[in-house]
């Protein structure tokens, strides 16, 4: 097959939850440009209207879907009514993640369970529900967005002289979501449905110094990830490109969980 082909999205619906947010974004944008019918979803509406219009003034075919990951029903009521208007989506990208522990160790349990009810009970149902649907129509791809703390310990060091650190139900999310996505992966694999995991390093958005430098000095390519980093990798996983990859962890790093 040729390559334009192996990495069009024509005809394909990419649902991204979470796509109005600094790795949703940039994801939805790509799909988009590849030529998919591209619904951001979100439970925040004036989110993800926001990120509809910007993305529809630069001509691309870009809808928004109100989606709270954590209720079944919504999760059903999207995939039928995105089904009723389109087919049966062929991609999903979880990106979403709430982080209510902003005072970390000395946060509340019910911050904790906060957490676990949105993205971990919330990542469980929208995998479950959209990878049965893939399953029946026979196809599909999964991205789940983790992150480098899914994959190495925070490296506390860096924090030091900011007035913030990663929280610590991030980590137990985010390597979570590793392991349930190799789990789909072999589940979902004869059913032709592909399940995958990016884990990005830290995304540049003018965060302060003396973290900044810290940071950069510890990742071997001597920067911050920013936006376009993420959309080669979302596009390879969406795409053809990849059709006898998955159950793999896609480091978007700079290098940083190679040494």
């Amino acid at each position: 097959m040729h390559i334009d082909k192996l990495l069009s999205l024509k005809n394909k619906v990419a649902v991204i939850v979470g796509g109005a947010g600094k790795i949703g974004l940039p994801i939805s944008e790509a799909l988009a440009e590849a030529g998919a019918i591209v619904y951001i979803a979100s439970s925040n509406e004036k989110s993800y209207m926001n990120a509809v219009e910007i993305l529809s003034k630069k001509g691309h075919s870009v809808r928004g879907i109100q989606l709270d990951m954590s209720d079944e029903n919504s999760v059903r009521d999207v995939i039928n009514l995105i089904t009723k208007q389109t087919k049966t989506p062929d991609i999903l990208v979880n990106s979403a993640c709430i982080r209510p522990m902003k005072k970390f160790m000395d946060d509340s349990i019910d911050n904790w369970d906060l957490s676990m009810t949105i993205n971990a009970r919330g990542s469980f149902i929208i995998n479950k529900l959209f990878g049965n649907a893939m399953a029946e129509q026979g196809s599909g791809s999964i991205i789940n967005i983790s992150s480098i703390y899914g994959v190495v310990a925070p490296d506390m060091s860096i924090y030091e002289g900011s007035n913030f650190e990663t929280e610590p139900d991030y980590p137990f999310i985010k390597g979570g979501l590793i392991m349930l996505s190799k789990y789909l992966a072999s589940y979902y694999a004869k059913k032709n449905v592909r399940v995958n995991v990016i884990a990005p390093g830290g995304l540049y958005n003018n965060q302060p110094e003396p973290f900044l430098s810290k940071y950069k000095a510890k990742v071997p390519m001597g920067r911050m990830a920013v936006e376009d980093d993420l959309k080669g990798p979302a596009l390879f996983l969406a795409s053809d490109l990849s059709s006898y990859v998955t159950g793999i962890v896609l480091p978007v790093d700079g290098g940083w969980t190679s040494t």
